[in-house]
């Protein structure tokens, strides 16, 4: 019987024959935790009187949920991570503006048939490049970075097959919405979701991303794409270990195949307050918009930025909306300083904030007022998500978001693409 690409890189990690249903034990490559995770895991971890990490260098802590600090509570947790990695020796710390957590990951540590486990549910980003990443609790994480390993069950693979060639303003967001409508918040619970077929291929990296960062959204523990040329070009440019491409047997065996026809996606959008509430985009039309953002772990990459500005360029936002862009890290930042992209998208109307998290978890920066509706790039919508509980997330692609921002009202992107 086949493997797919979950049950070897488990069996990697475990040194057992590991198939799917299996409790295995494995080492872990990289361990991460954020600032809102991770003082409740260092509580934990000395709970465990534990004495030491147990690598410095396979350890990332990452100051992105709350940066800049808002408040004197907050500094004081954000001192205690840069208090625990002096003490510990944990060479990866990440302090405020180097951006999220995830794409700080896929930028400096993690590569191809890695083991990656982080403390916030979207570590499932990193399954792009053809690593196992998922998220784990506070507790779990402290055990991690005290013994260097983790039980897991191996997971079932629900495969998704897109063929052909995706429409002009459709986009990888598009994909993942439309997956997700289709088989519900809970449709690939335990499961590797797993995204395949050549228009899946077509799609750059940073694309590839947002696929993998919102299986959770169905319940996935993983969301895998098969590594290919484009995937060792990226880990190349971006890492100095070298990948371990594993890929699915001939005969794996899936729990499910799903197959689509990229020809027949359209621009998507998911409704307040479930990322499942998804429909196709004319069914939105004209709804008012008072703020847009621009950002996220999903898709605040240097490609997103470019699409957005594409439409933005020589053009200004509606007068009604404010337009809020976070870049996902200090690199992307820069990137975007130098092509011109950031200076497109401020003439536009932009405020661009701190590289982060903030906007997406409602901290700081762009927290709606009662009533208000706001288009975003994220990948939640759930009631008080963005830090007001009477206000009304809508979750769309960048061209969306862009088109949006533009009309001041939930737009087509294709009436923008030249």
């Amino acid at each position: 019987m086949g493997k797919t690409i979950s049950e070897k890189i488990l069996g990697n990690h475990s040194g057992k024959d590991a198939h799917a249903g299996e409790i295995v034990v494995a080492d872990i490559d990289y361990a991460m935790g954020q600032d809102g995770t991770t003082p409740l895991a260092i509580n934990a971890f000395n709970d465990m009187n534990a004495k030491g990490v147990y690598d410095g260098e396979k350890i990332a802590l990452v100051i992105d949920h709350n940066s800049p600090s808002q408040s004197e509570s907050v500094s004081k947790l954000h001192k205690m991570m840069r208090d625990f990695a002096k003490e510990k020796g944990i060479k990866n710390f990440y302090d405020v503006g180097c951006g999220v957590c995830h794409q700080i990951m896929m930028e400096k540590h993690v590569t191809c048939g890695d083991l990656v486990v982080g403390a916030d549910s979207h570590t499932c980003t990193y399954g792009a490049i053809g690593a196992f990443a998922t998220g784990i609790g506070s507790t779990d994480i402290a055990a991690v970075f005290a013994s260097g390993k983790l039980w897991f069950k191996v997971p079932e693979t629900l495969k998704f097959v897109v063929n052909g060639k995706l429409p002009k303003g459709v986009y990888s967001k598009d994909i993942i919405l439309k997956l997700i409508g289709d088989v519900t918040a809970d449709g690939a619970t335990y499961m590797a979701a797993e995204f395949a077929g050549d228009a899946i291929s077509s799609l750059s990296v940073d694309a590839r991303m947002t696929l993998s960062n919102m299986a959770i959204e169905m319940g996935a523990k993983a969301g895998l794409i098969e590594p290919d040329e484009k995937t060792l070009k990226w880990v190349k440019e971006n890492s100095n270990k070298k990948p371990l491409v594993i890929k699915n047997d001939e005969d794996a065996v899936y729990a499910k195949i799903l197959e689509y026809d990229a020809q027949d996606f359209e621009p998507q959008v998911a409704k307040p307050h479930r990322v499942d509430n998804v429909c196709n985009i004319s069914q939105v039309f004209g709804t008012k918009i008072d703020e847009a953002y621009l950002g996220t772990c999903t898709n605040g990459r240097l490609e997103d930025l470019r699409i957005a500005a594409g439409i933005l360029k020589g053009k200004q936002v509606d007068k009604d909306v404010r337009f809020i862009v976070a870049p996902a890290s200090r690199d992307i930042y820069l990137k975007a300083m130098d092509s011109g992209i950031l200076q497109t998208l401020v003439k536009a109307g932009a405020s661009v904030v701190t590289t982060g998290c903030g906007p997406c978890v409602g901290t700081h920066n762009g927290v709606p007022s009662d009533g208000e509706n706001v288009i975003s790039t994220a990948n939640r919508n759930f009631k008080g998500r963005m830090g007001n509980s009477n206000a009304f997330i809508y979750l769309a692609s960048p061209a969306t978001v862009a088109a949006s921002a533009l009309k001041g009202e939930i737009a087509d992107p294709r009436d923008y693409i030249k």
